[in-house]
């Protein structure tokens, strides 16, 4: 049995071998004819790598002639299968500036949005991919106000504001724990001001309450006034936007500490 399984290993290896050294040749092949139809074939074995140094090969010879789309539509999606979400967004938006002519222009230019939406990391990380996930979204609606892929665009945006939101709101409650009062009023005022139908309102009303009466009990006498006015102006705006707000009862004793000036 032993000696079976072993004669059984040695020829899969010599297949193996084999296979690889074919493959050596057909890389040295001037033949880009056979270079491109093996290629597609890896291409659909899901030998990605395989087939993108194939086509990486050919794509030259074949510039300005009909595989030049198909070569340049199995690129981009070689890498995006191996979930190179960078290379495949490059190369998803040059196929559909270079072909914008082609049936799949369309669904190259969502596909590179798509790929920046994928790379977008979660919200307490840089967020420079969802900027740019969001733009290229926009930029694809704005180009096929039409497509069927609309509904689908405009969700992952309100997906990826959401998570600019949260990063955003959790910076202005870092400050606050850092008694950066000044800092955090800013912040979360921003918060308000670029997402004004926010799921944390309520929250951030209240705390902006609390960094108001922070910041001016630490401040100097000549500063106060102007600060526990803008704390009034915070417990104001909280109590009318949610008369039962869960936090009534803390907002009204910080209430009480607010000194108002006659």
């Amino acid at each position: 049995m032993f000696k079976k399984a072993a004669f059984s290993l040695f020829c899969l290896s010599i297949l193996v071998l084999s296979g690889c050294n074919g493959y050596q040749k057909l890389l040295k092949s001037t033949d880009n004819t056979e270079k491109f139809e093996a290629a597609v074939k890896y291409y659909h074995k899901g030998d990605y790598d395989r087939a993108l140094q194939l086509f990486d090969q050919i794509i030259p010879f074949f510039r300005g002639t009909d595989k030049a789309e198909q070569i340049n539509y199995y690129i981009a999606q070689s890498y995006f299968q191996q979930q190179d979400y960078i290379m495949a967004s490059y190369y998803f938006k040059s196929f559909a500036k270079n072909f914008p002519n082609s049936n799949l222009a369309e669904e190259c230019m969502y596909m590179n949005a798509f790929c920046k939406y994928l790379d977008s990391p979660e919200y307490s990380l840089d967020q420079t991919n969802t900027f740019e996930a969001i733009t290229e979204f926009q930029l694809f609606i704005n180009m096929f106000p039409n497509s069927a892929r609309v509904g689908k665009c405009n969700d992952i945006m309100d997906e990826l504001r959401a998570k600019l939101e949260r990063k955003d709101y959790e910076i202005g409650k870092l400050y606050y724990k850092m008694g950066d009062y000044q800092a955090a009023i800013t912040s979360l005022k921003n918060v308000y001001k670029d997402f004004p139908d926010t799921k944390y309102k309520e929250d951030l009303l209240f705390l902006i309450l609390k960094a108001y009466v922070s910041f001016a009990q630490n401040s100097v006498p000549a500063k106060q006034p102007e600060r526990y006015k803008g704390a009034m102006e915070a417990y104001n705006t909280l109590v009318t936007f949610f008369p039962s707000t869960s936090y009534l009862r803390e907002a009204n004793q910080l209430k009480k500490s607010i000194i108002v000036q006659p």
